[in-house]
């Protein structure tokens, strides 16, 4: 079946059929190939794209700007003070306005109800680089980075998500492998899963594909035979760190140490990590060890077993993959 992203908005998972999902998944991967080898075309000349964010997280953004120049583009950033503040009828004529000017826009850290209002009005495409609630574009770096480091299909991964349940890259990756048919565990305090609705559009997702859905608070039982496991950041980026107090109760035994990966029982295990985190985190945690963040040890993001540099380099391919799928000519 042709797959056509041509004109389309990426706002969260959801909207992306399996179909698409590995479709741009496959796009990134082939993107890479071509820019290592040098035999990269450029397909977004003289297209231009509006980075539109409410917060400004480097790393989110210097992928898309590379991504970008690769592609012949150029990237126009529109900061916190300029975006998103106003009335709904201030924000659809903001977006009116810029559907006028640039070819896309990328948004981060807006809500969706606002990227919803500004993509219904903008006329042109406009991608969720990252939300609170979804980060497709994270996902779709994920699954090629596990496409790189296992002979598997999809399909066959058995993939653990260790953490808060209730965050933003967690959600995603539920969804994502719903929709690819993933062996998928969300190991998490009780207190941190995800609603029930949530839960149960998830399980539906995952039957219908061929997949396994679980949600428990037992590590050992969670991480038994995984492929990867993957550490859940324990807080929203627009979370007060003040007001953390009892998640960094709940979450502390559920910081991934090399016990969890040896827990596995699998000896090529991989670990996981959301990269703007460890790449960008400017401030740090309640709990956190010298890598700035609780979530894993440092010892665990320095193992052998670590690919979390590669899903750094991928997210960049991933950003890519959108941008020529819903520009290109």
């Amino acid at each position: 079946m042709s797959i056509n992203l041509h004109g389309r908005n990426v706002l969260s998972v959801d909207t992306l059929a399996p179909g698409e999902l590995r479709f741009l998944v496959q796009l990134a991967s082939d993107l890479k190939v071509a820019k290592r080898s040098g035999s990269e075309r450029k397909q977004l000349c003289n297209r231009s794209l509006a980075f539109l964010y409410e917060q400004d997280l480097p790393f989110v953004r210097a992928a898309l700007e590379v991504a970008a120049c690769d592609q012949g583009a150029h990237v126009i950033c529109i900061g916190q003070d300029q975006c998103a503040k106003g009335t709904p009828s201030e924000i659809r004529q903001m977006a009116g306005m810029l559907g006028r000017i640039f070819d896309a826009i990328e948004c981060c850290g807006l809500s969706i109800d606002i990227m919803t209002a500004v993509a219904g009005q903008a006329g042109i495409p406009v991608h969720n680089a990252l939300s609170q609630q979804c980060d497709p574009c994270q996902l779709v770096a994920d699954f090629q980075t596990m496409r790189e480091f296992t002979h598997k299909h999809l399909s066959d991964v058995t993939l653990s998500v260790v953490g808060n349940g209730s965050v933003s890259a967690a959600r995603s990756l539920a969804i994502g492998a719903a929709k690819v048919g993933m062996d998928f565990r969300l190991v998490s305090p009780k207190e941190l899963w995800p609603d029930q609705q949530f839960i149960d559009r998830a399980k539906a997702e995952a039957w219908k594909n061929g997949g396994k859905f679980t949600v428990l608070e037992d590590i050992a039982v969670g991480v038994l035979d995984a492929d990867f496991v993957y550490a859940s950041r324990w807080f929203s980026h627009e979370e007060d760190i003040a007001r953390n107090d009892r998640a960094v109760q709940l979450l502390t035994p559920f910081g991934v140490r090399m016990a969890t990966l040896e827990a596995t029982g699998n000896p090529h295990c991989k670990f996981m990590r959301f990269v703007p985190n460890f790449v960008c985190h400017q401030t740090r945690k309640p709990g956190a060890d010298e890598t700035g963040s609780p979530d894993a040890s440092k010892n665990v993001v320095e193992a052998k077993a670590s690919i979390v540099l590669d899903q750094a380099e991928n997210r960049m391919h991933a950003t890519k993959a959108i941008l020529v799928a819903t520009l290109a000519r």
